[in-house]
């Protein structure tokens, strides 16, 4: 298995903090090496996912609940899951549950007034859902080896 750090947030289910969790994953994107188009699509894709479980994941009592944003950071990829049931989540245990994201079997993940997945989809390199106590988005993007040598060149001089 290859090394990662884990960073991982709780925030307040409330939108002005969708905010904090982009910037917090276009820091990390910026420190492995992502292009500028790459760490946009990352944040669009935070942003949909932390938004979705905002406004979706908690009817009653929504001053009191958290979404979690996890993040695996490796040297080639960073591995980001949004879980709205707001408890913290052993990272390889859940990784390992989630599965592949099909259109036509997750429809009702696609909620009410954004893109959802399918926005989600287009952004990151995979995509998977987990429907287990909560909803929990998964998703990863690589970075290509011709940014990863421009940084780490960059870095060094």
């Amino acid at each position: 298995m290859k090394e990662f750090d884990y960073f991982e947030m709780r925030i307040p289910s409330k939108t002005q903090y969708v905010g904090v969790a982009r910037l917090t994953v276009s820091g990390l994107a910026s420190r492995l090496g992502f292009s500028y188009d790459d760490i946009e699509d990352l944040k669009i894709a935070t942003s949909e996912a932390v938004t979705n479980a905002i406004q979706h994941a908690y009817v009653e009592d929504e001053e009191k609940q958290e979404v979690v944003v996890g993040c695996a950071v490796y040297e080639d990829k960073l591995e980001i899951m949004v879980a709205d049931y707001g408890r913290s989540f052993e990272f390889e245990e859940v990784k390992e549950k989630v599965g592949p994201y099909h259109e036509e079997t997750e429809v009702e993940f696609i909620r009410e007034g954004g893109l959802g997945l399918f926005l989600i989809e287009s952004l990151m390199d995979e995509v998977k859902v987990l429907n287990e106590n909560g909803v929990t988005v998964f998703m990863t993007k690589y970075v290509s080896r011709e940014q990863v040598n421009a940084h780490v060149e960059t870095d060094v001089h």
